[in-house]
C-alpha cells in the first residue's frame, strides 16, 4: 500500500490491485466507502481505473478484435484491462505518488502513468495512456469511485444528453437534458450515462461538500450509478459512451479515440472539499 497524507487529505493506494484507491478521506471524513480488510477493489468500495475502455463492450467486440468477456451474465467485457493488473511505484512521498503500468493483452499494447497528489487545489489524479503498439487502436478511460451516500446526499451537474439503456445497461438512445440537481429522489436507482457533460460535478453530504472537476479526455461524459440496495454513489468521469465501438448512433455523443502508435490520451480529475465544521483539533 502507498499512502498520501497532506493538505487534509488521507489516501491509500493499492498498486497491486489495479492502482486503485482503497480509502480517501478529507479531514477525517470518508469520501469513498472504505475497502474492507482483505477485499479486492471492484466491489462497492474504494475506486478503480477503467483503461483502455470504460464501462461495457458488448460481446467484447472491438472491431475485428475480441476481448475477454468478464461479465458473463450480460455477455460483456467490462471496465478494461488495467484494473486486474498490478502497477509499479515510481515515486512515493507524503504528498505525491506516481504509478506506472505496461500492458500487453489481446490487441492492446500500452503504457499508463498515474500521478496522485494532494495539492493546493485539492486531491489531483492525472492519467496518461500511450499506445505502444504498432497499429492504431481505439482507446478510452474512466474513473470508477464509490462515494459514500449518507442520508441527505445531494448531487448536481450539467449535461446535454441523457441515455436510455437496455437491461444490460448498454446505451439505446439519447435525449436532451440539463443534467441533475437534487437529492436521492433525483438519482436513486440510476445506472445511466450522460453526454455533453461540462466536466464538473458537485456532491454534498451533512457537514461536507465535494467538487469533482475533470479535464482532458475525462471531461466529456459521465456515468451515474446509485443502487437502491446499497448506500453508495458512483459518479464516473469517462472519455466515451459505453460500447461506443459497436453503437455508432450513441457514439456520436462520445466516441473512443483512435490513438496512432506513440499517441497519448490524457485526463485529469481534481477533488476539492469544504467542511461546514471541522473535526475536533482541525485547523
Amino acid at each position: 500500500m502507498v499512502r498520501i497524507d497532506a493538505g487534509g487529505w488521507d489516501a491509500v493506494l493499492a498498486p497491486q490491485d489495479g492502482g486503485g484507491l482503497t480509502a480517501l478521506r478529507f479531514r477525517g471524513q470518508d469520501i469513498l466507502v472504505p475497502t474492507p480488510a482483505g477485499e479486492r477493489l471492484g466491489g462497492p468500495f474504494g475506486a478503480f481505473w477503467m483503461i483502455p475502455w470504460a464501462n461495457r463492450l458488448d460481446g467484447g467486440r472491438l472491431g475485428a478484435h475480441r476481448l475477454p468477456v468478464n461479465r458473463v451474465a450480460d455477455g460483456t467485457a467490462i471496465h478494461g484491462l488495467s484494473r486486474d493488473r498490478p502497477w509499479q511505484v515510481e515515486h512515493a512521498t507524503p504528498d505525491r505518488a506516481v504509478l506506472a503500468q505496461s500492458i500487453v493483452a489481446g490487441p492492446y499494447r500500452y503504457a499508463a502513468r498515474l500521478e496522485h497528489g494532494a495539492t493546493g487545489e485539492g486531491f489531483a489524479l492525472d492519467l496518461a495512456v500511450t499506445n505502444t503498439g504498432e497499429a492504431p487502436l481505439p482507446f478510452g478511460a474512466g474513473w470508477h469511485p464509490w462515494f459514500v451516500r449518507p442520508p441527505g446526499t445531494w448531487l448536481s451537474f450539467r449535461a446535454a444528453m441523457r441515455f436510455t439503456h437496455d437491461a444490460r445497461c448498454l446505451p439505446v438512445a439519447a435525449a436532451p437534458c440539463t443534467g441533475l440537481d437534487g437529492d436521492e429522489a433525483a438519482f436513486l436507482g440510476l445506472d445511466t450515462h450522460f453526454a455533453g457533460w461540462d466536466g464538473v460535478a458537485r456532491m454534498a453530504w451533512p457537514g461536507i461538500g465535494l467538487t469533482l472537476a475533470a479535464e482532458g479526455a475525462l471531461a466529456t461524459n459521465l456515468q451515474v450509478y446509485a443502487p437502491a440496495e446499497r448506500a453508495v454513489l458512483c459518479v464516473e468521469p469517462s472519455s466515451h459512451v459505453p460500447d461506443a465501438p459497436n453503437r455508432p448512433g450513441p457514439a456520436r455523443h462520445g466516441p473512443m479515440r483512435v490513438l496512432a502508435p506513440g499517441e497519448i490520451l490524457t485526463g485529469r480529475i481534481i477533488l476539492s472539499a469544504e467542511c461546514s465544521h471541522l473535526p475536533k483539533g482541525g485547523a
